[in-house]
């Protein structure tokens, strides 16, 4: 038995509903899945559908473009922010998926017991210079060629804004994860990194706004995350803070990933690890 980890399936693409068409069976193996499947539902459920006849227990968190505010059918209203969220976790449980909002899975497999903790946390554009202000961060930006279609499609409501679902988000976390009991070792799942000495985008060095909230930077020292999932970035890649390790476990669109070599190379082995 193995806990693995994949990101950023990006499942609008046909090339890459073909790798997951074509996954093998992982019998009792779990599968984190750290965001961005899709943008449709129709496509989120021919994902997890799929997913949970390949793998014994299956984890999701969203990514911004499962949040992206846009209808199934043409010319029908778009389901947007925390309705859009709330729609996402009842298709995840009618395939019994796990989602930030479940209690939380205890891993009890090669590698030690484990809190398996995913994390839905948004972002609140404090990945900037400290001299740049909020109001000047998309401007700022911009004028770097870092643009970010979650301006347009990812839609708030009812918040006033994303930093502000962003704070609920935290506020809500925090109380949970302060109930764990402290001798037991966590795996913290965030489709946004936690920590910005993290992001590596040299492509886009401004899109940080967009890449997670400052709030998190301690977290895996103070709930006591042996491994911290993240995705988004589209750059794979371990990194050590303080003993914890970081897997950024993106697949990313078709030009990003080896198609020869198939999805199963994509997928991160956490535990045992």
């Amino acid at each position: 038995m193995k806990i693995r980890a994949i990101s950023d399936l990006h499942l609008a693409s046909p090339a890459n509903r073909e790798a997951l068409a074509a996954l093998a069976d992982f019998g009792d193996d779990w599968l984190i899945v750290a965001g961005d499947i899709a943008e449709k539902f129709s496509h989120m459920r021919l994902a997890l559908e799929s997913l949970t006849r390949k793998f014994a227990k299956v984890f999701w968190v969203p990514g911004n473009h499962d949040l992206w505010a846009i209808s199934e059918e043409r010319g029908q209203p778009a389901i947007v922010g925390e309705a859009r969220y709330r729609a996402l976790v009842e298709i995840a449980r009618e395939f019994g998926v796990l989602t930030p909002e479940d209690p939380y899975e205890i891993w009890t497999g090669p590698g030690g017991e484990h809190t398996i903790v995913p994390l839905f946390l948004l972002y609140d554009y404090s990945f900037r210079p400290d001299h740049i202000a909020r109001d000047e961060v998309v401007a700022w930006a911009k004028e770097g060629s870092a643009v970010c279609a979650d301006e347009m499609f990812l839609n708030p409501a009812p918040w006033e804004s994303r930093d502000a679902w962003c704070a609920r988000r935290i506020a809500e976390t925090e109380a949970r994860l302060g109930e764990l009991p402290d001798d037991l070792p966590t795996i913290l799942i965030n489709h946004f990194p936690m920590r910005a000495d993290l992001i590596h985008i040299p492509r886009a060095p401004r899109f940080t706004p967009w890449c997670g909230t400052r709030a998190t930077h301690d977290w895996h020292t103070r709930y006591n995350a042996s491994v911290v999932i993240s995705g988004h970035l589209h750059t794979r890649r371990t990194d050590w803070r303080d003993g914890t390790r970081f897997e950024e476990v993106s697949l990313g669109y078709p030009r990003q990933w080896d198609q020869s070599q198939g999805l199963e190379t994509y997928l991160r082995e956490i535990l045992p690890g």
